[in-house]
């Protein structure tokens, strides 16, 4: 008896399964140092709280890794066992030995949750990208204004940063909208710019009254006209809300969301069978993503921003056609790889899952 369970125990073990499963060299070497992989990855080698909703990481990446300022990585923890990636940009200046996050902590969110109580020094996580079209010009407008909204201060102080370190020499002004003051990412560095910041906190009537001469309410031609009238450029990133408020005063702002977009997904199902091949599930296409369909009929493939940015679900589709959510674009190519967060039937499709 005593024998028959160590066998047992021994053969659902972790080791059991690394060396009885087809794994790749990096699932053996990430056994004895997480770091010896082909994969870029990156250790936590500081760590700050500055709000009660969010904490600060500063990564070492096992590799360099470059980013404009504005842009977001990819970053992938594995949870209970499942692998998630989520988004998030660097706030430091472009060119950084260091990539440094924060996080701001939602209700229910995986990732955020997981690096706001697990973040600490040692913690290795993975990095991909960088990807995103929200950057500063080559050629430097004269006249800047930047607006933030809660997190979306993390890409906008990259710029700030990356134009102070550069020298610039223009004029450069900030709007930060938070709920409450202690939401606030960022003041003692924001004031060590040198330039005019603005707070605003939507949330916090007393603080706002109490201020003399500070701005109220929610973004408008007011706030506008009294930070900058007339900026060169303008920079957002925030809040759907925010960013359509201050696109109604400025159609030209240059703008970054962190709301996911909202897809066009067919009213009717395509009318053919998914064949999720390696698993032996076929299913009748009900018109959601290809992801979505594959969790409710009791699959669980990675996933990651459930977007289309951070290419965590990629699988390969063996054949059919399907449209992308994103681009509307329809591919029939056999053997390709393709997001199933953001890819639907057309017709019968067969996905390796």
């Amino acid at each position: 008896m005593f024998t028959q369970t160590l066998v047992r125990r021994a053969v659902r073990s972790p080791l059991a399964e690394l060396l009885l499963g087809p794994h790749g060299p990096d699932r053996y070497t990430e056994i004895v140092n997480p770091m010896w992989t082909t994969e870029t990855r990156a250790t936590v080698v500081r760590v700050r709280h500055s709000t009660p909703r969010s904490v600060t990481l500063w990564l070492q990446p096992n590799r360099p890794v470059t980013w404009r300022a504005g842009q977001h990585l990819a970053v992938t923890v594995e949870v209970d066992g499942r692998r998630y990636t989520r988004c998030y940009s660097p706030a430091n200046a472009e060119g950084s030995a260091l990539i440094e996050l924060t996080i701001t902590r939602h209700d229910g969110g995986t990732v955020s949750g997981f690096l706001f109580r697990n973040g600490r020094p040692g913690l290795v996580v993975g990095l991909s990208g960088p990807a995103g079209d929200f950057v500063l010009p080559d050629r430097r407008p004269n006249r800047m204004l930047f607006i933030a909204g809660g997190s979306g201060i993390t890409p906008v102080l990259a710029m700030l940063r990356t134009l102070q370190s550069g020298g610039f020499g223009g004029t450069t002004a900030l709007l930060y909208y938070t709920r409450t003051p202690e939401d606030a990412c960022y003041r003692d560095e924001l004031v060590g710019l040198g330039i005019p910041v603005h707070h605003i906190h939507t949330r916090d009537i007393h603080t706002r009254d109490r201020v003399a001469g500070d701005l109220t309410g929610r973004f408008g031609e007011r706030h506008l006209a009294a930070v900058m009238a007339d900026p060169d450029a303008v920079f957002v990133c925030g809040p759907t809300a925010l960013v359509d408020a201050v696109r109604r005063c400025r159609p030209d702002a240059v703008a970054e969301t962190f709301a996911p977009p909202v897809f066009a997904v067919p009213e009717t199902p395509g009318g053919g069978r998914i064949v999720f091949r390696d698993s032996g599930i076929g299913i009748e296409d009900d018109g959601r993503s290809l992801l979505e369909q594959a969790e409710s009929a009791g699959l669980a493939p990675q996933s990651g921003c459930r977007m289309g940015i951070c290419h965590t679900c990629t699988r390969r589709k063996l054949r059919g056609a399907v449209r992308n959510l994103t681009t509307s674009t329809v591919s029939t190519a056999d053997d390709e790889d393709v997001q199933i967060c953001v890819s639907v039937a057309v017709g019968d499709v067969d996905i390796a899952l």
